[in-house]
């Protein structure tokens, strides 16, 4: 996966190829620094604007789970039941 910026991430659509369904768009990517790798992707569940309407939660979709990555589109495999929910107030809390 060489020369994929995070820029290229964001204009793709997030789709569960489980149910079909539109997660969203990219918002961020969570690093293994140790590793140099990336460890997953979050996608967040509402339409944020720099930041604000706070109180959403994100989708944390583990690499492992992309299955493919397209021009358009970033296929997931995402069992509803497993998926990593994580709140804004959560976030915060992890950066500070």
């Amino acid at each position: 996966m060489s020369g994929l910026k995070i820029s290229d991430f964001q204009t793709k659509d997030v789709i569960n190829i489980v149910d079909g369904k539109k997660l969203g768009q990219v918002s961020d990517l969570e690093l293994d620094l140790r590793q140099g790798r990336i460890d997953s992707i979050v996608v967040p569940t509402f339409t944020r604007f720099f930041g604000m309407f706070g109180g959403g939660t994100d989708i944390i979709i583990p690499w492992r789970n992309i299955v493919k990555i397209g021009a358009d589109v970033v296929l997931v495999r995402l069992d509803e039941a497993k998926a990593a929910y994580k709140t804004e107030e959560e976030e915060t809390q992890v950066r500070m």
